[in-house]
């Protein structure tokens, strides 16, 4: 048998191949991630007597294209979790750190591990697709909240309060936030209070109908009455307006970014089977449900619900020692995107509750008996995700019978 060790890197590897006993059959070398250069490591490996696994580590999506360009030869490729690579035993004292030494250890690893190494399949191409749209949403929307931060503490100087003087939501359409839109207009108190009620009130009626905003005119009573007396540190100039202005826009082309990428989540989301069941589920929406999908992928992968569990990274590690006697934690260990995405499922059903919904009768229950609050929200959502895995793989298979 024999171990292709391949340590992964942007756009180049380092091979290695190794049989048992120690035997080198290829010292390591280099292979750039190219059609020649991957052709020609495929016809390499295929030549070799004996069965063949090529082994690598999960590295993001580095070793994608070399994974999936060895499978798609007809190769035997196996990723294996780079904790497991780097936990695995040197039998030496010295620390080495290069790519040639890597790949060695990870075709050591293989020979180790051969019968219970899992083989790499490549993620249907939706699935791709809507994880990379839910990473990036969750970047621009970290992104998104530092800029409102920023311009929230711009407002304080300026026009003190303007971001409570609206409660509605940001419109699905185009994601853009009434006070936002306010704020770029009116972004200096003065430009309210420096005309009188009526005409103010005026300009207000004209504005909202100019960006598709009701018209209150209790609300620009109110607004008016909201923006006397303040003692601003920021005067009314053409500096200042250009600071504060552009602060605001940038938020607006993020939300009008993020509105797009809602979009195309949820037609992506829409196209793959379980998503009936999956929008089904109480404190999921439109947002957080393609967001389980593109995390969770395909739910044949795992074998069980524990797997599920496990690859989220919730499931219960033991901390005892002889009398040392640690609290239960969870692991950690897994997809910290698909942890992120549950603990907002769990907070949507503390936030609303849906009668007789068994995971937040759960969640309720921990809660009144006293138990931390990331205790009975991990507790719910490892629960969240058995429910999930039973529902979803239940339509499935019923789905793959009848085809």
């Amino acid at each position: 048998m024999n171990a292709v060790g391949i340590d992964v890197s942007k756009g180049t590897s380092t091979v290695a191949i190794l049989r048992p006993f120690g035997e080198i059959v290829a010292s390591p070398f280099k292979v750039t991630h190219t059609s020649s250069d991957l052709s020609e490591l495929t016809r390499k490996l295929k030549s070799l007597p004996g069965e063949t696994k090529v082994i690598m580590e999960c590295t993001g999506s580095y070793h994608l294209p070399i994974a999936t360009a060895l499978h798609d030869a007809g190769l035997t490729v196996c990723a294996a979790h780079a904790q497991l690579i780097h936990n695995f035993g040197n039998n030496t004292i010295r620390k080495v750190k290069t790519d040639p030494a890597d790949a060695l250890k990870i075709a050591n690893y293989g020979l180790t591990h051969w019968l219970e190494m899992p083989k790499f399949a490549p993620e249907d191409e939706i699935r791709h697709i809507l994880k990379a749209y839910s990473r990036q949403y969750n970047k621009y929307n970290k992104l998104k909240t530092m800029l409102k931060n920023n311009l929230i503490a711009l407002t304080d100087q300026t026009f003190p309060g303007v971001n409570e003087l609206f409660t509605s939501t940001a419109r699905k359409s185009d994601g853009h936030e009434k006070w936002i839109d306010f704020f770029t207009q009116f972004w200096h108190c003065e430009r309210v209070c420096s005309v009188s009620e009526k005409t103010f009130t005026e300009r207000y009626r004209k504005w909202c109908k100019r960006n598709g905003y009701n018209f209150s005119e209790a609300k620009a009573i109110g607004i008016y009455a909201a923006s006397q007396g303040h003692i601003h540190i920021m005067p009314k100039t053409e500096a200042t307006e250009c600071l504060v202005t552009q602060a605001a826009r940038q938020i607006t082309t993020i939300s009008e970014t993020l509105a797009v990428i809602a979009g195309k989540m949820l037609l992506l989301a829409a196209s793959l089977p379980e998503y009936p069941v999956v929008i089904g589920f109480r404190g999921v929406g439109e947002i957080l449900g393609p967001q389980l999908m593109a995390e969770i992928g395909d739910v044949f992968r795992y074998r069980q619900k524990s797997s599920l569990v496990r690859f989220a990274g919730l499931e219960p590690v033991a901390n005892t020692s002889g009398k040392h006697q640690g609290n239960e934690k969870i692991s950690k260990q897994g997809s910290p995107h698909l942890r992120k995405t549950l603990f907002q499922v769990m907070n949507s059903l503390l936030k609303h509750p849906p009668a007789g919904d068994p995971v937040f009768m759960m969640l309720d229950r921990k809660r009144a008996e006293g138990k931390h609050y990331y205790s009975y929200m991990n507790a719910g959502a490892a629960k969240f995700l058995r429910i999930y895995y039973a529902r979803v793989r239940e339509v499935l298979s019923i789905q793959n019978n009848e085809a």
